[in-house]
């Protein structure tokens, strides 16, 4: 009986997974602004997934995109954002440069991959399809597979997983 229940869980993803996979991509917890509003439902039945990959929505980052290749499904996850306040008197008008971190991954770049936890690590070869500072999620085309994964840059030539710590 005990059997028949664990097959059972193992045929359909972990809500709660997706749920720390999405607050590792928006960099913030459950809840939080800039993090998901809500947990993902765990009544949903999707297909147990090999590796989700994650995107945002828009460039208004409003919501991150869960799919999956194989088996076929994708979801949206929306995220809190803050309501904009007005601009400081005088502030009209005056656009402030923003601070960006210098790339440590570009375009092209071999990059390895890896995942894993004390005892336990995964590497996969593939290339970036963009640049990234280190923190910022980007893109790897791995030659075996129809899609890119999403990876989180660490430094030059290297990135992991979102979701497992360096």
């Amino acid at each position: 009986m005990i059997a028949l229940a664990l097959m059972a869980t193992a045929m359909w993803q972990d809500t709660a997974a997706l749920d720390r996979a999405v607050a590792s991509f928006a960099g913030q917890p459950l809840g939080a602004e800039g993090g998901a509003r809500t947990a993902v439902d765990p009544r949903l039945r999707l297909a147990a997934c090999p590796m989700v990959a994650l995107s945002w929505r828009t460039s208004a980052q409003d919501a991150v995109v869960v799919s999956c290749t194989g088996p076929d499904w994708r979801i949206f996850v929306p995220v809190r954002r803050a309501v904009p306040m007005a601009p400081p008197p005088g502030a009209v008008g005056r656009v402030l440069p923003a601070a960006r971190a210098e790339p440590v991954i570009r375009r092209g770049d071999p990059v390895v991959i890896e995942a894993g936890t004390e005892g336990f690590s995964v590497t996969r070869s593939g290339t970036a399809m963009a640049d990234a500072a280190p923190g910022q999620h980007f893109a790897v085309r791995i030659d075996d597979q129809p899609r890119p994964v999403q990876a989180v840059a660490i430094e030059a030539g290297r990135a992991g997983l979102p979701g497992w710590a360096e």
